[in-house]
């Protein structure tokens, strides 16, 4: 089933912009759209700045957050038999008319969301946006295994059928990176189109993202995604496999049955530099824990369900083994209980009071494994990077 452009309701959530959303929906509008406001109980007055104009208008009683707009909009959108949404800011940053991109790449592969991601370079974004991006790619990469260049886009077309389906916690700037972690547990397609982005001089800037309390908010739903994917429960589908993609899962189960394909799928799968980085440092990480027996057991399934290359990682928790790393794991526990070194090796404090040496080994570990993990990771890192930079691969 193909997308019809008329079925797209352009939505605009709003809150404290009134110096740009004029401009905005004035733009959607000479490109063709229809044009829902929500404003998010703005305290500046700026739903007043379009009431002229031919766009429909509702108003959240309080500031509920950018996540609440979004499905107030959707659920507006619903009521008036809209198949679909593109939302776009009210900060006059991004472009409406460059939604008809978005809409014709959903067009081919339907329901699906479509992600604006803006062109971003260190000459027209601030530092702290780069980063934030790309932090926020890396842990929705870790949770669902999809490898998307923006998903802290406010630029998106949304199925309302589906986006009304999917069941989320988060209702402000959070949302939009939740949602996008939970469409891809569903199984619906996130794509990604290029849009251009204008950042304004550092004074003219205007930004309700709250750098302490919404990066909280963030790591708080990373934690949450992140222990959801390390659960064996498949996740709810909201689309029916159709008989290709039946046909293709079969396919691929029976491919790994093939020990020479098997094999170099491990090798090259998830092998970016970042990604192989990571592995290492969960090898590391969970070779230092006293996981007596079964490292390589828990290491394969963590890596597993957080999309880390396995080969890298089961190779980095050698460096783990014993002696040296557990020793220093003790150690370090046996310090952090006693403040001072554990220099009497005999019976008693090696088979009597094994358990506290194993609580001391525990304790020790989740210092040091971090620790090393960073230092074997980082290193891993530079020397993938330098040697594809010097063969002219992309890392």
């Amino acid at each position: 089933m193909a997308l019809d452009n008329s079925k797209i309701l352009m939505v605009i959530p709003l809150f404290n912009h009134g110096n740009t959303v004029r401009s905005v929906v004035e733009k959607a509008l000479a490109a063709g759209w229809p044009v829902l406001v929500v404003d998010d109980g703005s305290t500046d007055g700026g739903a007043g700045q379009v009431a002229d104009l031919d766009c429909q208008v509702t108003r959240l009683t309080q500031n509920m957050g950018k996540g609440a707009a979004i499905l107030a909009g959707a659920e507006f959108a619903a009521g008036q038999g809209f198949e679909a949404i593109i939302t776009v800011d009210a900060d006059g940053q991004l472009e409406p008319a460059e939604a008809g991109q978005l809409a014709a790449a959903a067009a081919g592969q339907w329901p699906a969301i479509v992600i604006g991601a803006r062109r971003m370079d260190k000459d027209n974004a601030p530092g702290a946006s780069l980063f934030g991006r790309a932090f926020s790619n890396f842990w929705v990469r870790l949770e669902c295994g999809r490898e998307l260049p923006d998903t802290q886009s406010g630029y998106r077309l949304y199925p309302v059928k589906e986006l009304l389906k999917l069941v989320t916690s988060c209702r402000r700037y959070d949302f939009e990176v939740e949602i996008l972690t939970r469409s891809a547990w569903a199984g619906l397609p996130i794509l990604s189109v290029p849009v251009s982005v204008h950042y304004p001089t550092a004074s003219e800037r205007e930004s309700h993202f709250h750098q302490l309390k919404d990066n909280f908010r963030l790591t708080c739903l990373h934690t949450r995604l992140v222990c959801r994917a390390l659960l064996p429960w498949s996740h709810k589908s909201l689309l029916a496999k159709t008989p290709e993609k039946i046909i293709a899962e079969r396919q691929e189960r029976l491919s790994l049955l093939h020990p020479v394909r098997f094999v170099k799928r491990l090798c090259q799968e998830h092998s970016s530099a970042l990604q192989l980085a990571s592995a290492a440092w969960m090898g590391v990480f969970l070779g230092a824990l006293p996981l007596i027996a079964c490292h390589t057991v828990v290491l394969l399934y963590v890596c597993h369900r957080l999309h880390l290359n396995k080969l890298t990682a089961v190779t980095a928790s050698q460096l783990c083994m014993p002696p040296l790393v557990p020793v220093l794991c003790v150690q370090a526990g046996y310090f952090m209980r006693h403040g001072s070194l554990l220099l009497e090796i005999n019976w008693d404090t090696m088979v009597v009071q094994v358990h506290y040496r194993l609580w001391e080994w525990l304790l020790g570990s989740l210092l040091l494994g971090p620790l090393l993990g960073v230092i074997v990771g980082g290193l891993l890192y530079l020397s993938i990077r330098n040697l594809r930079i010097g063969q002219g691969e992309a890392c």
